[in-house]
């Protein structure tokens, strides 16, 4: 099913169902009775986490230009700093590794669908000064809820993903996660919406692959978290994912993420202990979207790299610092720079002036002899 997705979306095939239409009818009931429970609560509007992270980093290299794309996972919502939301959190994450500052710039859009994904990628590449060296998007929940032809909605995504890789920047598709592990949805809808997310992975995995870019596959990673402390890993509405929910999520891509410019220490070659293989695409994306984490990567056409890529854990969520002008450090920085600077000259200074005091014997004491100290 899923290469069948991807080659109507490729070849311009209409629209391929992926509900029976004697199990709508059965289905309705529950359709609703989620639709009363999902979101309940109110979802603060996403932080902005635009910014430089690893200032402490500067160097005479630039700093690492990030995008991110998608929708109100990529966007972060259900948070309320910006140092808690995805982009943040690789942002932090790639500027430890590469040890180089990096710029993060978010144009994802809370409630977007996969042809929301053309405006986004023309924001991104309006200032050709400031394409991203790599790009991450986060997409393809709402193409599910609202039943977006699944054919359409790859078509749309592999076209962000072509345009992106044209421009130069490498690109990590974090791709539809399991809906079936949301809390409220009850079976059979539950099965339903497993499968219908799982079919969209795949799809989506064919299409990226064959443009050049890399996918990890969300999937049902949360799922045992979610059952187990759905209160701590689901935000507010029950639907977007906590602080600790992103912070999962974005373990799992960080790793693709690094290895895609050449930073993770991990390389390409197949480890066959974490049960890595080299397999037909096709092949490959039903089995990544099976299984959460899971990465595929592009080799000779038509194989594909299957890969489980050690993860580590993140630094601590940093907030975002202002740029400085002409592509400096943030002004921030420099400030601490310059407070740290006048703290160890004043130090050194005061060390001076009591060595001197010392070796002229200023207290009447005789050179050379210890000072006569105060009683506690």
């Amino acid at each position: 099913m899923a290469r069948r997705i991807a080659a109507g979306a490729a070849y311009g095939g209409g629209s391929i169902g992926l509900l029976g239409a004697a199990t709508v009818g059965v289905l309705l009931a529950e359709v609703q009775l989620a639709k009363r429970q999902v979101g309940g609560g109110i979802a603060p509007v996403p932080p902005s986490a635009d910014g430089r992270y690893g200032v402490a980093f500067a160097g005479p290299a630039d700093p690492l230009r990030l995008g991110l794309l998608g929708d109100s996972t990529a966007a972060g919502q259900g948070v309320r700093r910006a140092g808690q939301t995805p982009g943040a959190l690789l942002a932090s994450g790639l500027a430890a590794v590469s040890e180089r500052p990096v710029d993060l710039r978010n144009v994802a859009q809370p409630g977007a669908r996969s042809d929301d994904l053309e405006r986004q990628v023309s924001l991104l590449l309006a200032d050709a000064s400031r394409t991203p060296d790599v790009c991450v998007i986060m997409i393809g929940a709402n193409d599910v809820t609202h039943r977006m032809p699944a054919t359409q909605s790859v078509r749309c995504l592999t076209t962000a993903v072509r345009r992106l890789r044209t421009a130069g920047a490498e690109v990590v598709v974090g791709t539809c996660p399991d809906l079936g592990t949301i809390e409220p949805v009850y079976q059979p809808l539950r099965w339903l919406a497993r499968r219908v997310s799982r079919q969209l992975a795949a799809a989506q995995t064919i299409g990226s692959v064959e443009q050049g870019g890399r996918t990890v596959s969300l999937g049902d990673l949360l799922g045992p978290e979610f059952e187990a402390n759905p209160r701590e890993l689901f935000g507010p509405d029950n639907y977007h994912p906590s602080a600790e929910g992103y912070a999962t999520a974005a373990m799992a891509v960080l790793p693709t993420l690094c290895a895609v410019l050449g930073l993770w220490p991990e390389s390409d070659r197949l480890d066959g202990a974490r049960r890595e293989d080299m397999l037909p695409v096709a092949k490959a994306a039903s089995q990544a979207a099976r299984e959460a984490g899971t990465e595929v990567t592009g080799a000779r056409a038509p194989w594909a790299l299957l890969k489980h890529r050690r993860r580590r854990r993140l630094p601590a969520a940093t907030e975002p610092h202002p740029h400085g002008e002409a592509g400096e450090p943030g002004k921030r920085a420099e400030k601490e720079t310059g407070k740290r600077t006048d703290k160890t000259d004043e130090g050194r200074r005061r060390t001076d002036e009591a060595r001197k005091t010392g070796e002229t014997g200023e207290t009447g004491d005789s050179p050379g002899e210890p000072r006569n100290l105060p009683a506690n």
